[in-house]
């Protein structure tokens, strides 16, 4: 895998319609400056709307990845995002002068090829890989759906469909070079459907640009000649139709006898690409589909977003502490006497936060209370747990130093048990809601796993107002 990050040298353009909005798209490649990731711009809106490709931006994912900010939406990203990651390209802009890509062939290979005709810029700056130190998954019941990454020192997906059909049954396929396999291999499988799906998706307002050329319909079930041409009539496809004999319709031949599951890994290597870095880790995926698909590139994104954040602070790694004291001090305006809390042993973003907080006899607070019967305030617990919350703040808002945090709420608070020198608090914060000028927590703080305090806070989120004479 490659080291340095990477563009193209000159913009590259690709025109056709798409897939299903069915209206004319011109496409425009641009390089794009280190460090500036993927970013779709609709160059047809008034203001030239910018969406970068990550996974916190895709609003619909129906029958494709649909990504979108205010008004502006790009249908359909996946095949182009495929293309993209598969060459290794980290930084580029994708200009749209249309709201869906052009569908072209169904597969990524068309836009391979422009890419590779604009040819390819190292750039100085590293890529920034995700490495992925410990297993990862995502696990979909309803659907019996599995997306597990493992650690690897490299990039390597497995894929297996199963749709119970006995026009596809079970296939799966591998990528285990992405070099040498991803363009020969996977990025001129097509995208497909079944033929019961046809009728249905034309219903919904979809699969307006689609035709035999562009997707692989495989027959799952023998209409009628003439509910054949009904059909063809309804999706407006001009040749006819035919059951054929080789299970795909009008005897369309595969470019690959696996090509669906094929296309398959090559949709999960384009939502993928919203993690918004590459990766090194093993990817197996059991039944994948585009929503599936995405919520596992954002858990991830997760990830990768609070590698960077630890990073950011802690800078020198320790065995189970994601924090310790400096780097809390890096985060926290807290100093002595009233840092509450000695380091973070757990994180998770937009989740739950742990920290630990060692009660000694050196406390300043425990000369007055109380003299010959030390007992750590209440108060102070409380305080201890908002401050282990304040490292999720501090991280979750946007331009952290240029704002304040104000409690508006303390609620339901209860002191089940004292805490006394020698005791270790562990401070467990759960995250309840998050808006853009409030959020609301709940923490719990246990000595020895035993509960001794608990609360509910609202804090309030305030712009700081800034010196006049700066």
């Amino acid at each position: 895998m490659l080291e340095q990050q990477r563009t193209i040298k000159k913009p590259v353009s690709i025109s056709g319609k798409g897939l299903h909005t069915g209206t004319e798209c011109k496409m425009t490649f641009k390089p794009a400056e280190e460090n500036s990731g993927i970013r779709f711009v609709r160059a047809d809106l008034g203001g030239r709307p910018e969406i970068p490709a990550v996974a916190d931006n895709v609003i619909d994912v129906s029958r494709g990845t649909t990504i979108g900010l205010g008004e502006a939406k790009v249908h359909t990203i996946e095949h182009v995002l495929a293309a993209i990651a598969g060459l290794q390209i980290d930084n580029i802009i994708i200009e749209l002068e249309g709201i869906e890509p052009p569908v072209i062939d169904g597969s990524a290979m068309p836009f391979v090829k422009v890419l590779v005709k604009a040819g390819f810029e190292q750039q100085e700056a590293p890529k920034d890989y995700l490495i992925i130190d410990k297993t990862v998954m995502y696990h979909n019941e309803e659907k019996n759906i599995d997306i597990v990454a493992l650690p690897l020192d490299d990039y390597r997906l497995t894929v297996m469909v199963d749709y119970q059909n006995p026009a596809l049954g079970s296939q799966h396929t591998g990528m285990f070079d992405l070099e040498k396999e991803f363009v020969n291999e996977f990025a001129p499988a097509r995208t497909f459907c079944f033929l019961s799906e046809v009728e249905e998706l034309a219903d919904q307002g979809l699969i307006k640009g689609g035709d035999l050329d562009n997707a692989v319909v495989i027959v799952d079930h023998k209409p009628s000649d003439q509910q054949l041409q009904t059909l063809a009539n309804k999706i407006g496809v001009n040749e006819k139709l035919s059951l054929g004999d080789n299970g795909i319709l009008n005897n369309k031949v595969l470019h690959f006898k696996n090509e669906p599951v094929r296309h398959k890994l090559l949709d999960l290597m384009g939502d993928l690409a919203l993690i918004g870095t590459p990766i090194k880790a093993q990817i197996l995926a059991a039944r994948p589909g585009h929503r599936a698909n995405v919520e596992f590139a954002k858990q991830v994104r997760k990830l990768y977003q609070q590698k960077k954040l630890v990073k950011k602070f802690q800078f020198v790694k320790k065995e189970g502490v994601v924090f310790d004291t400096a780097a809390i001090e890096r985060i926290l305006p807290h100093r002595y006497p009233f840092l509450l809390v000695d380091k973070i042993i757990e994180m998770e973003l937009d989740k739950k936060v742990v920290g630990v907080k060692s009660v000694t006899m050196n406390e300043p607070f425990f000369q007055g209370h109380f003299p010959g019967h030390p007992i750590m305030p209440g108060v102070l617990i409380v305080e201890a747990m908002a401050q282990t919350g304040g490292v999720f703040i501090w991280n979750i808002i946007p331009n952290p130093d240029e704002k304040h945090v104000y409690f508006m709420q303390i609620n339901n608070v209860k002191f089940r048990k004292t805490v006394v020198p020698g005791d270790q608090l562990f401070m467990e914060v759960e995250l309840i809601s998050k808006k853009s000028k409030l959020i609301m927590m709940k923490g719990k703080a246990y000595v020895d796993n035993v509960l001794v305090t608990e609360a509910e806070f609202t804090v309030a989120i305030v712009d700081k107002v800034k010196n006049s004479e700066e």
